[in-house]
Formats: structure tokens, sequence, C-alpha cells
């Protein structure tokens, strides 16, 4: 039985019953009809996947039925049944939403052909729907975290310009989250639904970014062995972000600029001028404005990017913010890492707050996945934060307890021979505290792992279990001999 219910409507009553009988037959859930009236009074009270009617019929037509599923049930493909002399109605339908038309005497085998490709186009749409939804998820609002004055503005600049083709210019340092913003202006217009084309302009060599930006007619240069489309062309509709703008060459400032002002270009080599409808957004961690003083960068390039200026600040200047995306982070890593991490405790939180973050948003994501990944847990604690962290922001381990020496006794002992038992000792605490996992061993007594195990290897420590198989197999031995 299928999930799937069907409406048939026709004033012919043969017509209905024999089309009923045959999607009956294909294990359709069927309704039928007689006239455009009654099938708008069934269609008000239930859900049908799929409606087949005809043109013409008394009270209300086909038409009228299309346009009522049109306002009132998107979701529901309509199919037009037409006899051989309105065929041109039942173009006029499909113009109008109606996915496709059967004209009469109507084949039970192309009745299904058409219902199953038009179910197929359904799933398509909705997988696309689905898609386009998880990238807005991906790269909207909900991952800018922060809820401090300078973001704020940030957010209100965003939704001010975002269904504007202004070109925006993004400036921060590295690791603020750029792209982001990038992401979230685009997804938040009108042209959510079109591509979204990021270059990095300062990844791609000189020589090449031309080439990647413009596109290549073949034959342009040696190895251009066929023509390739340009990121601007695959852009078109959507929007073009140009990552680390200041790093292009002055050559290459020329030519953006003319895309800027005609939204028109020419692939390398070729002669054909290509127009563009695109919305440029650049970004850039270097002063624009300096680099224009310097002659490092076009004046009139500047003032044809810098429309809508968006400066993200750094996450120094917006500490308020930091215990937000501590918070985010972990959530995100310990369901992708599947870690028993549940939180961290307030005296790491307070050394967190206070380091300087040079690297900005991207830093603090990169220890938080440290911290997921080895921490003792469950909580993170002040123990488990980088040396530099805990170096910069001036905290103080707690002192080490370390055993009174034993008294020398009148014959003396050997030095050597007690620090090594000592330090076996530790080790062994060491490693009963952390189940004989050697990376949180190391950590505990602050040594590197190779330091670790090559210790273990000259006081011979092995696991437990290891220990006692190795006996089992020497009894064995002695057995047998």
């Amino acid at each position: 039985m299928r999930n799937e219910s069907v409406l048939v409507v026709d004033d012919s009553t043969e017509i209905r019953s024999s089309m009923a009988e045959v999607l009956k037959g294909e294990g359709f859930a069927v309704e039928m009809a007689s006239d455009g009236q009654e099938a708008i009074e069934k269609a008000e009270k239930r859900f049908f996947d799929i409606v087949l009617t005809d043109l013409a019929m008394p009270r209300k037509s086909g038409m009228e039925v299309l346009d009522y599923l049109s306002k009132n049930s998107p979701e529901t493909i309509c199919i037009i049944i037409t006899g051989f002399g309105s065929i041109q109605g039942a173009v006029q339908a499909m113009r109008q939403g109606a996915f496709d038309y059967l004209s009469k005497p109507i084949r039970p085998d192309e009745v299904m052909v058409v219902i199953e490709k038009a179910l197929e186009v359904r799933e398509l749409r909705r997988e696309n729907r689905s898609l386009k939804q998880e990238l807005r998820t991906m790269f909207g609002f909900d991952r800018i975290v922060g809820t401090s004055k300078s973001m704020k503005d940030v957010f209100t600049l965003i939704e001010k310009v975002a269904d504007t083709d202004s070109t925006v210019l993004v400036t921060g340092e590295s690791g603020t989250g750029k792209e982001l913003i990038a992401h979230a202006i685009h997804f938040a217009s009108g042209r959510a639904e079109r591509p979204f084309v990021p270059v990095n302009c300062a990844a791609i060599p000189e020589e090449l970014l031309e080439s990647e930006l413009f596109g290549h007619e073949k034959g342009a240069f040696t190895h251009a062995i066929r023509t390739r489309i340009g990121r601007f062309e695959l852009a078109n509709k959507g929007t073009i972000f140009l990552d680390e703008i200041g790093e292009m060459s002055p050559a290459l400032q020329v030519k953006l600029l003319r895309v800027l002002q005609e939204r028109q270009f020419e692939r390398v080599g070729g002669i054909k001028t290509i127009k563009v409808d695109i919305r440029i957004i650049a970004a850039t961690n270097i002063d624009l404005q300096e680099a224009v003083a310097k002659g490092r960068f076009r004046e009139d390039l500047f003032y044809r990017l810098n429309v809508i200026p968006i400066h993200v600040p750094p996450l120094r200047e917006r500490k308020s913010d930091i215990p937000l995306l501590v918070k985010h982070f972990l959530k995100q890593f310990c369901i992708g890492k599947r870690s028993f991490i549940k939180g961290i405790d307030d005296e790491a939180m307070d050394c967190l707050v206070r380091y300087r973050w040079p690297g900005n948003v991207r830093e603090l994501e990169n220890i938080v996945e440290r911290l997921v990944i080895l921490a003792n847990g469950p909580m993170i604690s002040v123990k488990d934060l980088p040396e530099m962290i805990l170096k910069e922001v001036g905290h103080r381990a707690a002192p080490v307890r370390i055993p009174s020496a034993p008294s020398i006794p009148p014959e003396g002992f050997s030095l050597s021979a007690a620090v090594e038992e000592f330090e076996k000792s530790l080790i062994i605490q060491a490693l009963d505290k952390t189940g004989w996992v050697k990376n949180r061993a190391a950590k505990l007594l602050h040594m590197n792992r190779t330091t670790l195990i090559e210790k273990m290897k000259k006081q011979k420590l092995m696991l437990p279990k290891a220990k006692a198989k190795k006996k089992e197999k020497k009894a064995a031995k002695v057995g047998a001999s």
C-alpha cells in the first residue's frame, strides 16, 4: 500500500471510474469528484498528493481547481486531463503551475509514468529546500555568536544591507569570522537561492588568479586545453566573496574595478564580453586606506569596495562573548567527537576570558576542540588549559607536594637507586590514576608522552593485564619443557 493519495476529477463517470480503478490497483488511496466545485470541497477537508482534473466541467473548471490548489495547497501535484481540441488550454494550465497534462483517450501506463515522474520531482524539490535550509542554519546568523554591543552593531548592519545589492567590505583581524559575516549577508538576502562563491585572493598564485576569477578560453595559454568558466560566471545571480582582497596585484585591481563598474568582463584569451548579475562582498585583514596611501592599493577601487563597511571586532574587544563562544564550541565538539565533557569550571573560564586571544575566534575554537579531546573531565579545569594561556594570565598552579626525603642510614645508600625508585613510584601513581592511558599520565606528570614511554621501558613497567599474559606465556613454556 502506498502512502500517496489521489483525487480524480472528471464529469465523465466512465473516465473517473476507470482511472480510479487503475490507481487503486497501483496501491494509491483514491477519491473521486464529478466537477471542480466538489473537488475544491474535498481539498478543503484533506490533503491530496496528486489531483488529476479535467479542464472543462460544470460549476467550476479545472483551471479554477488549479488556482485553488496553487494558493491553498502548493505541495499538491496537479495534472490536467484534456481532450484533443483543448491542448492549448492544457498548455496554459502548465504555465500557471500544473505539472503536466494527459490527452484523452488516457492510457493507464501513461498515467503511471506521469505520476511517478511528478512524485520524483516533488521529492527532489523537498530535498533541495531541506538542503537550502541546512545551509541557512550552517551559515546564517545562528553561527555568529555574540551579545556584546559591538557584535549587536554588526548584526544590525547585516540586517540593513542584506537585502540590497550594495557592495560590502568586511574588515577585521584574521580569525574574527569575516567569511561567516559574508555567508550571513548572502543567506539573508534575496540571492539566498543562488550560488555563494568564495575566492581566497591570497591563496591562489598571482599568475592563476586572473583565470580563476574570469575564466579562460581554450588555447589562451600553455596547458589551457579546454575553455574554463571563472568564479564570476559561476556566481551569476548570486554572491561572490573576495577574501583577502588587499593581496590582489595592481594589474588585477584594474580588471576588478571594471567588473565593479560595469558588471562585465572577458575571459583570458577571449574577445566576447560576458555580463553578470552579481553581488560583491570583499574582506581584508589589512588597513586598505594605509595601503592606498603607500600606493599598494588603488584608491578608486577602494572607494568602489567600501560602499558598506562592516568591521568585525577582535575577540579581546568583546570579552563578554567568550563564555558564550566557549559553550557554543563545547556543545559542537562534544556532539561531533562523542565526548563525555559536561562543561568548564569557573576558574578555567576566568582564565580564558582574561587571555588576549591573538588568533581571535578561530584560536578559541581550536583550543576548545583540543580541550574536549584531551581533558580528563567530566569538567574542564585549569590544569587542562594550555601552558601559554596560564602563563599569560599569570595563573599560579597549586604547589606540588613532595614527600620528605628519607633519612640517610649510618652506612649510607645509593642516591641513584633511591631516585629511580621514587620516579618509578610517581609514574605508577600517574598511570593508575589515568587508567594506564599514557597521554593522560604524561600530562599529569608534565612530560612528553615519548619521554614517559622511554622511562616505562627503562623501569620495565607495563599494563597489569599485559604483565599477567606475559607470566602465563612464561609458565606455559616451563610446563612444555
